[in-house]
């Protein structure tokens, strides 16, 4: 059985990177069809694989600024040569559903969440770019054209996978398709549990608006109490105006330095909807209680007062107060380790085994 493996871009190590390359593991041999390719801002398991990115890989500026070539992304997607494979695997939150594979093929997508740019935040996506005025006049139209190709390419897989029960929601409200739940690997065996109290709050990830970092920054500079933030993004300068004298940002880092601030902390804030969350799982996998927003994934990852505990507004203020009356002496380590290994990566694909078979 020939398989071919696609995913939207490989310009970053992300979560939803972390779960292609799980899937890469089921078939090594396949070869790798992407939009973009970093290979310097991925995981360096991604050098050693067959990589076939789109043409759209060698204009200007591509794997840097890969926003600007946004118009020529459906067709590049549609370009892609699939011919002479039996399954197609896609890794998708935007485009690599819609590519066209054999008619004798099998397509089945992963789909992390229905283009969130389309739909779920379309409202804020325009307002929140950077870019000139008159680039964002043009643009919602634009993206309505947009919307209506990816709806049509939703059609194309033959079945789809999601990672929780809020992102299937989503795709059956805007592609009216079913989807089967696999929550995401998360490498569990890599971090040992903790018994250190910790001396620090922790967050982190993709400083990007969505994620609503700037509400945990504000309510530390108000608490005045120790908070770290590691990743990076567009976002980082504006925190770091917001952010108290007890806040510290630490940029990109790598996985057993994340690992050991996990251990070292008191517990992980967690202030957005996503569609699961990955890193809060690694959180509690040190045996580190999470404080999250109660909506999303975080509702079918964190369970109240067992592993965690769930604010109700998505504010400041509301983020402060579960601070405050937080007592770590209600969480047991070992207890919120057994919960985040039913997320461990050998679980994940061994029921993508069973589905794709």
């Amino acid at each position: 059985m020939k398989v071919a493996l696609v995913h939207d871009y490989l310009i970053q190590d992300g979560g939803a990177e972390r779960v292609f390359l799980a899937m890469h593991e089921l078939f090594p041999e396949a070869p790798v069809f992407t939009l973009f390719f970093n290979p310097e801002h991925v995981h360096e398991s991604f050098r050693k694989m067959d990589v076939r990115a789109s043409r759209l890989n060698r204009f200007p500026f591509a794997q840097t600024h890969y926003q600007l070539y946004l118009p020529f992304m459906a067709e590049a997607t549609e370009a892609m040569d699939l011919s002479g494979f039996d399954l197609v695997l896609s890794s998708s939150s935007s485009f690599a559903k819609g590519v066209i594979s054999p008619s004798e093929a099998t397509h089945i997508c992963y789909c992390h969440t229905p283009t969130r740019f389309l739909w779920e935040e379309r409202s804020h996506y325009v307002r929140d770019l950077r870019y000139p005025t008159f680039v964002k006049w043009f643009l919602p139209g634009y993206l309505h054209r947009l919307r209506q190709w990816d709806r049509i390419a939703a059609e194309r897989p033959d079945a789809f996978v999601t990672n929780s029960r809020t992102s299937r929601e989503r795709i059956r409200r805007y592609y009216q398709r079913e989807a089967e739940v696999i929550p995401p690997p998360v490498d569990v065996s890599r971090i040992s549990v903790s018994r250190d109290p910790g001396a620090y709050w922790l967050a982190g990830g993709r400083l990007v608006p969505y994620k609503r970092f700037d509400l945990i920054v504000q309510a530390f500079a108000k608490l005045n109490l120790p908070l770290k933030i590691f990743g990076e993004g567009p976002e980082r300068e504006n925190l770091e105006r917001l952010a108290g004298p007890k806040t510290e940002f630490l940029g990109h880092v790598d996985d057993q330095v994340k690992v050991q601030l996990y251990e070292h902390a008191i517990g992980f804030l967690y202030p957005q909807i996503e569609d699961f969350g990955i890193t809060a799982v690694e959180a509690m996998a040190a045996g580190k209680p999470v404080i999250a927003y109660g909506r999303g994934g975080a509702t079918e990852t964190v369970v109240h007062g067992v592993t965690g505990l769930h604010f109700d507004w998505q504010c400041w203020e509301d983020i402060g107060n579960a601070v405050m009356r937080f007592d770590a002496s209600r969480f047991d380590p070992q207890t919120i380790r057994a919960h985040a290994e039913q997320f461990s990566k050998e679980r994940f694909q061994e029921r993508m085994r069973q589905f794709i078979a």
